[in-house]
């Protein structure tokens, strides 16, 4: 038995109208398309959404634009929209797309899999998101649409354990021969961690999720009903959850950087423990674990036996993945250091993406210290924050650096650049803010009814421009994609005069995407290829 399906369902036949094709197809390309297309809309959705909740804040004396009984769903839909609804799906389509190319398969491991997962996933997002507006989200009035909301956030999750499934057996079993797991690129080896990370966690989260659905249909008596739903699941929406969904886009920062240098990443062996690192998250998330530190230094020696039996997990689970970033960062650093770097639309993405996912989570560790009082507060948004945006900007350097690839057509660096100078801008106002009033206790939740010393309504209305620069940026990064790919310069198979194995095939790649099959034998095989070597052919 093999874990690539030898009689897939054809999509090439001239009587074929294209949107059945696009409907039944299982090609790895087209399904990963499907994702990240489907994204930039719950994108679009989730920052409207956004802007009018910081609009909100902004005079917290009476309600605008939401009513009262509103504000808890439409938090829900926020995260909901850009967890769920952009992180997941834009970086596993990329990852779906894109791993079989540099594995040098034909196809991805359980095809049909990966696409059911999508229309799965979609299925649940909308029954979820439906609910929502029918009144029927966390703290609904609506007791049915509270059970849609708990059953379509199971479907969802079946749908992204499905997809994440098929990305990881198709690293495991379908590697170009002489491929070892060390010699795959770093994207191949994120997409693995993340993957496997995802189906440890999201059975945890199905599994809450069910238990919450049958206490609220039947007993009311231990999950809190309606208003007890983020309670028991909000941590899927939240820290440290966000750092296992930004994994993959570790992985696009570490074969970006080094391919648009022209050059080798730095410490190769060492960027693959930096990446696994950054997984210890999902013992948290597993566990359903938050570890806070209760401290205070002045009485450290009073109590430092206590306070070190604190300390060690809270290192474990909140400090050890802030490392991996960390070691990611410096990869990229020293890489950068090594050459003269040409500034490209897909670096200048990837490096302030990943400023975004490190600050959030250095941010995150402050959070956690319980003498710092901020607990409840509007902080956990300042933490939340950059890292989706992070995750969401390195995925448009993703699209940037392997558009050419899977569309056949560039992305003019000229007019993405600034686009991600703005996510740079967004990813700022959108935190920083944030960060100044959660330390003056603004509480989360609330869109009205809190007040403080200081200028609130300037911190308010700083987010929600920060909300308005990231929509205007992925309004025109997508209407800027859309342009390229159908009518831009044409790419040709090699525009980056890349290593890996994605662009030793045509752009865009035919059916089964390579001729033959191709041997490997070092950790870059088209190098080789290009120069005769024999430590890379084609059989």
């Amino acid at each position: 038995m093999t874990s690539i399906e030898t009689h897939l369902p054809t999509d090439v036949s001239a009587s074929t109208p294209a949107i059945a094709t696009w409907l039944t197809t299982a090609d790895h390309k087209k399904v990963g398309r499907l994702f990240i297309g489907t994204s930039f809309v719950a994108l679009l959705a989730g920052l409207v959404l956004a802007i009018l909740v910081t609009f909100e804040r902004i005079n917290a004396d009476s309600y605008q634009i939401l009513s009262d009984n509103s504000v808890p769903q439409v938090l829900a839909a926020v995260r909901l929209l850009l967890t769920f609804g952009t992180v997941v799906p834009l970086l596993l389509g990329l990852s779906i797309a894109i791993v079989p190319l540099q594995l040098g398969a034909r196809s991805n491991a359980f095809p049909r899999l990966a696409a059911a997962g999508f229309w799965t996933w979609l299925t649940g997002l909308g029954l979820a998101l439906a609910s929502i507006i029918g009144n029927g989200g966390p703290s609904g009035g609506n007791s049915d649409l509270v059970d849609l909301y708990l059953a379509g956030s199971i479907v969802l999750g079946l749908g992204v354990l499905m997809t994440a499934t098929s990305i990881a057996v198709s690293v495991l079993t379908t590697r170009a021969p002489g491929m070892g797991i060390l010699r795959a690129p770093l994207f191949t080896w994120s997409s693995l961690v993340g993957s496997l990370a995802l189906i440890l966690t999201m059975p945890v989260l199905i599994g809450t999720t069910v238990y919450v659905y049958i206490d609220h249909r039947y007993a009311r008596a231990g999950f809190g009903g309606n208003t007890g739903v983020n309670q028991w699941i909000g941590w899927a929406l939240s820290q440290p959850f966000s750092y296992l969904l930004a994994i993959p886009a570790l992985g696009i920062v570490l074969d970006v950087v080094p391919t648009i240098c022209r050059t080798r990443l730095a410490q190769r062996s060492v960027a693959f423990g930096a990446v696994g690192v950054v997984a210890v998250a999902a013992l948290a998330t597993v566990t359903q674990t938050s570890i806070t530190l209760p401290w205070d230094g002045a009485k450290f020696l009073d109590n430092a036996g206590t306070k070190i039996a604190d300390l060690l997990p809270f290192l474990l689970l909140n400090v050890v993945p802030v490392l991996g970033l960390l070691g990611v960062l410096g990869l990229s650093l020293l890489t950068l250091k090594s050459t003269k770097p040409v500034i490209s639309a897909p670096l200048t993405f990837v490096l302030i993406g990943l400023l975004g996912i490190l600050l959030g989570a250095a941010a995150h560790i402050v959070g956690l210290v319980q003498d710092a009082g901020l607990t409840g507060s509007i902080y956990e948004a300042g933490v939340y924050v950059p890292i989706t945006f992070g995750a969401i900007t390195i995925a448009f350097g993703g699209i940037c650096y392997w558009g050419p690839k899977l569309w056949g057509r560039s992305i003019s660096d000229k007019a993405a650049i600034p686009l991600a100078l703005l996510a740079l801008l967004a990813i700022g106002l959108d935190s920083i803010p944030y960060y100044i009033a959660g330390f003056a206790d603004q509480p989360t939740g609330l869109v009205n009814g809190f007040s403080y010393s200081g200028p609130q309504d300037l911190w308010n209305a700083l987010t929600c421009a920060g909300f308005v620069v990231m929509l205007l940026a992925s309004i025109a990064f997508v209407g800027l994609a859309l342009k390229s790919f159908t009518s831009g310069a044409v790419a040709g198979n090699d525009p980056w005069d890349g290593t890996s194995l994605e662009w030793a095939t045509s752009s865009p790649p035919p059916a089964e995407n390579f001729a033959g099959v191709i041997v490997v034998n070092s950790a870059t095989p088209l190098a080789d290829i290009k120069s005769g070597s024999s430590n890379g052919k084609v059989a």
